[in-house]
């Protein structure tokens, strides 16, 4: 089967693989009807994710259809269109247990899937754990629709989720990249008072005033000025910083008013400073770290109910045999770029 394969540092490439196969009681065999790109990825490709394997088939936002299941897999059967999770986790041990499925204390757990393990942007992929590993599709629900439920749209609702956003609340969010809209809509998923999204490319700002009007869209070099003027107490309630930058890591404190909450969704290329002294008196609470994706259900739900809809993201589709292809699109942002899916 055709796999997009990380060779080494600054290289990824399509190549013929064997079929998966299952190796464990829990795991399934899926057949990958689409997939698509994630930042992440272009991480693992540049060598800012050291976990990474080289020779692992790369991709963790996809769905598909079950081909086969272990003796020890009783969610789902042959047949059954799924939404495949970013994250690996066995459901028993003390972080499972407790919602942390993030840091899954199986040698697996965690985001293992397209890094450690191989991943979707193939024909098919092994899923270990397939009970908490794949979500069943709702029929009035497409796969366009739900591909991004185990990975991007995952995030952004468990970054509003631990954001404890209240109704009175100004929100801010740093970053109107795929990530960034997915927390947007889970954060307009909860009701409060204003949200203000600032994003540097025109563009992307573009398209959030066109499809969310309800919102404040402002540049960077706007932002401290629009949420002082629109928060009424210094600063925004609740940031969430989802674009990865060093200029965007700071403003999410500079932005947030005293006792505020700041969580911090982003994957960084590297070291950020927290100038404490400068922060002194502030008293923020940061929120940091990788998904906990265990709310798969609830997010098909709200997508089969008409609440949440991230088909706008997908701008561009390109066949698994053009992937180098989508790979550049998405990379150098041409041509109103959001998110590419790929199809096999």
């Amino acid at each position: 089967m055709l796999a997009y394969t990380y060779v080494e540092r600054g290289t990824f490439a399509l190549r013929e693989k064997p079929k998966p196969v299952l190796l464990d009681e829990k795991d399934a065999l899926v057949r990958v009807t689409l997939a698509s790109i994630c930042t992440s990825d272009l991480h693992i490709k540049h060598g800012s994710v050291p976990r990474a394997v080289p020779g692992v088939t790369v991709g963790h936002e996809l769905v598909g259809v079950v081909e086969e299941v272990g003796t020890g897999v009783r969610q789902v059967k042959p047949g059954d269109r799924v939404a495949v999770n970013v994250e690996t986790f066995c459901g028993q041990c003390f972080f499972c247990k407790h919602g942390f499925v993030n840091n899954c204390q199986d040698p697996n757990g965690g985001w293992a899937l397209g890094c450690r393990i191989d991943g979707g942007q193939a024909e098919f992929v092994r899923v270990p754990y397939a009970d908490q590993g794949l979500t069943p599709i709702p029929d009035n629900v497409s796969d366009e629709q739900a591909l991004f439920v185990g990975d991007v749209l995952a995030t952004g609702f468990w970054a509003a989720r631990i954001s404890e956003i209240k109704r009175e609340d100004t929100v801010l969010i740093l970053g109107a990249g795929p990530t960034g809209i997915c927390a947007l809509l889970c954060v307009l998923l909860k009701g409060p008072k204003r949200v203000i999204v600032c994003e540097r490319d025109p563009q992307r700002r573009q398209f959030v005033r066109e499809r969310y009007p309800q919102v404040l869209v402002v540049g960077s070099g706007e932002v401290l000025d629009a949420v002082k003027e629109y928060s009424g107490h210094g600063g925004a309630d609740v940031v969430l910083e989802v674009a990865g930058a060093e200029e965007t890591f700071q403003l999410a404190w500079q932005c947030a008013r005293p006792n505020a909450v700041v969580t911090v969704v982003a994957l960084y290329d590297g070291p950020q400073t927290l100038p404490l002294p400068d922060m002194y008196g502030k008293n923020l609470i940061f929120k940091t770290g990788g998904v906990d994706g265990c709310d798969c259900a609830e997010i098909l739900r709200h997508i089969s109910q008409g609440e949440l809809d991230t088909t706008p993201l997908i701008t561009h589709t390109f066949p698994l045999n053009e992937i180098e292809e989508a790979y550049r699109l998405f990379e150098e942002r041409r041509d109103s770029v959001i998110k590419v899916a790929i199809r096999p």
